[in-house]
């Protein structure tokens, strides 16, 4: 494959200062002369995977779905997965947040995605079922009246999507907040509500929380052999429901109150299910909560593993009676081997430290053995020495240390951590894959079987010794998933610097390879970025941290290549208050203004730190790329500017700009004074703005009645301005626009079929590429576009 690398920087070109002429308005085009090809700057995940799904029918056909970034389906030849949901628009954004996927084991062309972010007002859309005949390449939707919660908790349950193998024109929802069990019998095309469904289930993680107050609801359905229909429910005390007559009454399982809504003492619902067809047998995971964040509770175990004779009705409890950790904690993944009865495996959640335990038995449930064990001397030293069924090649994905080491038991890269995503592949007992903060998988899994277990204790020393075990090895299998969502870009040419929720960034020089995650200041969510205009080896940036050590700004001398933390400020909490950073042109000056505290500015690197005058907490804080005296910012509809490298800030009063809702203010790189904003909030003040007197006074681009991002990249000729890049709504359609004229006219580079739902926190182009354009989206990663010839 070609590698995509970013083109050495150019130098810096002497550029003279342009206007728009009095009077001029840009004029938007639907049609783009350049036809564009899109691609991924590579991190290679970077998201959760809440759910893979096997088709039971036909080999090879998988799928994966993510909490924020669409739906993919694997393609064997390259082993790698492929985006489709990438139609989705800014419109309905909440339907890149995938609850379920179901794919028909009937007729393999046809698969189902339940749509929708979250259920609470932070999605503003309701949810959907998505429905294609041909694997996912086109689809239909199908609006249902309530919202689903593909980013909610709980989003690792189910599959809540079911299609009837004895029926397939029939599919199965289960819903959320008490909207009960849905059906349509007409291949996902219409729904309604099942009305003799006697339970939309109950279980609240906390009650009146915007984010974990909602019922969990309906979770689950299987199918038996004989055309019974089982339901999950989250209820402890009414779990688990069937009807015998094709869904037209439903009854309670006897026992299924006793054997699944409790462990120990602490309430639990049914997360998870499978059934052994071969052996009549239904399985069931449970845990304390949903998932999947929460550990164990305070006492005894948090969830259970149970297994329903379909024959007779007969509960028994198989949960593990050792766990290298003691108690366990609740599980999440669960799945069968359908090549070889009897065979399951089910996984924890959460034990966080050292590691997640992946449990297999070969016999329905009645032992088990560990994917790792402790070996204990006769002493009962720390710390143990720890023994692995298979070893973990993180080829592709090395940045899952996170900057750490391996500590005793403690690896730096893991088994995983919210494993509620677990599949057998049904057609092959040797391969595997689940989500631990990657896709891991092997082809190599009944090697486990062959390996006996790990640890055996030595009577003549007098304490546990590990077992000479073959590991197999267990690799990445996450290639072409990107879901990242990127809250900053600093192309600086030849170097691509990105902030990402969650990952911190990453530094580019190769967009075919994840790069170097930025570690020291090790931030838990990147939020701001920043380089010197005229010395673009300086870059800066904020983000979220944790603890004491790290401040929230990152300095790096060398164009991202190493970095250095700088000095933590009295009054600014640790996550979520990095706000936005600005360095002067120079490199001399930095400014910070903290999302909770008045603005600093620092000239030794952020060693130390001292106010700025006149700036408000809270402002966006930006750098003139040419004239290291100035920077700007901008608070509630205020531009501020300063001619003295930051120090001090003054209103500039302009007037008519946005008060309300999130801007995006940019400087002009080689153009002193020359500003554009974008932002603003629906049916208020919104749209695009430019400067050209360093925010003193401002035109409308008036050809966008909204816009929320706006970024630079290469002149389409040697002197000219430099080619404007914005996400945006011209004409009532929403897209990524370009102007090589300084906002006379724009056209639409993008298409319908590539649109990534929510676009509107960054874009850039490339200073290097002419009609390069980067995107920062909220789960489909940092989306790149050049120019197809």
């Amino acid at each position: 494959m070609r590698r995509r690398t970013l083109a050495a920087s150019l130098g810096a070109a002497a550029v003279a200062a342009a206007s728009v002429p009095a009077g001029a308005q840009a004029k938007a085009s639907g049609h783009c002369e350049d036809a564009y090809t899109w691609r991924n700057a590579i991190v290679n995940g970077g998201g959760w995977v809440p759910g893979i799904v096997f088709n039971e029918t036909e080999a090879d056909l998988i799928y994966a779905r993510t909490d924020i970034g669409g739906l993919y389906r694997w393609q064997e030849g390259s082993q790698t997965w492929k985006p489709l949901l990438d139609w989705i628009g800014w419109d309905h954004w909440g339907w890149t947040g995938v609850v379920s996927v179901a794919t028909d084991p009937v007729e393999p062309n046809r698969v189902y995605a339940a749509v929708g972010t979250y259920t609470n007002d932070w999605d503003p859309t309701d949810g959907a079922v998505l429905y294609s005949d041909d694997k996912g390449e086109t689809w239909g939707a199908a609006e249902l009246p309530f919202k689903q919660g593909g980013n909610m908790p709980g989003r690792g349950m189910g599959e809540r999507l079911a299609v009837d193998p004895h029926d397939n024109a029939n599919v199965y929802l289960g819903a959320p907040n008490g909207n009960g069990l849905w059906r349509s019998v007409d291949h996902g095309r219409t729904w309604s509500e099942v009305a003799d469904f006697p339970n939309p289930g109950n279980f609240v993680i906390t009650p009146g929380d915007p984010y974990s107050g909602d019922n969990q609801g309906v979770i689950w359905v299987e199918f038996a052999d004989d055309g019974r229909i089982f339901v999950g429910v989250a209820d402890p005390a009414d779990p688990l429901y069937v009807s015998a007559d094709r869904g037209a009454t439903w009854q309670p399982v006897p026992g299924a109150a006793a054997a699944l809504g409790t462990a120990d003492g602490n309430r639990t619902i049914p997360k998870q299910a499978a059934i052994d067809h071969e052996n009549g047998h239904l399985f069931i995971v449970t845990s304390w909560d949903p998932g999947p964040y929460n550990g164990p509770p305070a006492t005894g175990r948090g969830g259970s593993i149970q297994r329903l004779s379909l024959a007779t009705g007969e509960w028994t409890d198989v949960t593990p009676a050792y766990d290298p950790l003691g108690t366990i904690p609740g599980f999440g993944g669960l799945t069968v081997d359908r090549q070889r009865p009897g065979t399951l495996m089910a996984a924890t959640e959460n034990h966080w430290y050292p590691d997640e335990i992946l449990f297999r038995s070969t016999d329905s449930g009645a032992t088990w053995q560990t994917s790792w064990d402790y070996a204990w001397d006769a002493n009962w030293s720390w710390p143990p020495q720890r023994t692995d069924r298979f070893t973990l090649d993180p080829t592709g994905n090395e940045w899952l240390t996170f900057g750490k080491t391996d500590d005793g038991p403690a690896y730096a890269i893991k088994h995983g951590w919210m494993i509620d995503a677990l599949s057998i592949d049904p057609h092959d007992s040797d391969r595997i894959m689940w989500i631990g903060g990657t896709i891991w998988g092997t082809e190599q899994l009944t090697a486990w079987d062959e390996q006996g277990p790990l640890v055996g204790w030595d009577d003549a020393a007098g304490h546990q010794v590990p077992l000479p075990v073959e590991p197999f090895e267990v690799g990445i299998r996450v290639h072409g998933i990107e879901e990242t969502a990127v809250q900053d870009i600093a192309a600086l040419g030849g170097t691509l610097v990105s902030a990402m929720g969650d990952l911190g960034g990453f530094v580019q020089t190769d967009l075919d390879q994840p790069g170097a995650m930025i570690r020291r200041p090790n931030w838990t969510s990147g939020r701001s970025l920043d380089f010197a205009g005229l010395n673009p080896d300086v870059v800066v940036g904020t983000g979220d941290v944790e603890g004491d050590v790290d401040g929230h700004v990152g300095v790096s001398l060398d164009r991202g290549a190493t970095w250095s933390t700088t000095t933590r400020l009295d009054g600014v909490a640790g996550g979520g208050n990095a706000g936005t950073v600005a360095v002067s042109a120079d490199g001399a000056v930095i400014v910070w203004s903290p999302g909770s505290t008045a603005p600093v500015f620092s000239t030794d690197l952020g060693q130390t730190w001292t106010s700025v005058e006149g700036l408000p907490a809270g402002a966006l804080v930006r750098s003139d790329r040419a004239d290291p005296n100035r920077l700007y910012a901008f608070a509630a509809g205020v531009c501020y500017a300063s001619a003295n490298s930051g120090r001090a800030f003054a209103a500039t009063g302009a007037a008519g700009l946005p008060s309300e809702g999130p801007v995006d203010l940019r400087a002009v790189p080689g153009r002193a004074k020359h500003l554009w904003l974008a932002g603003g909030e629906a049916d208020r003040t919104y749209g695009m703005w430019r400067s050209v007197d360093a925010g003193t006074t401002w035109r409308r681009v008036r050809d966008f009645e909204e816009a929320d991002a706006v970024g630079f990249g290469r002149s389409r000729s040697r002197y000219g301005y430099p080619a404007i890049y914005t996400s945006a709504k011209a004409g009532g359609q929403r897209g990524i626009w370009r102007s090589t004229d300084e906002g006379r006219n724009w056209v639409r580079i993008n298409d319908d079929a590539h649109q990534w739902g929510w676009t509107g926190k960054a874009v850039s182009g490339d200073p290097d590429v002419y009609g390069r354009v980067y995107i920062a989206t909220n789960g489909r990663g940092l989306i790149y576009g050049d120019i197809t010839d």
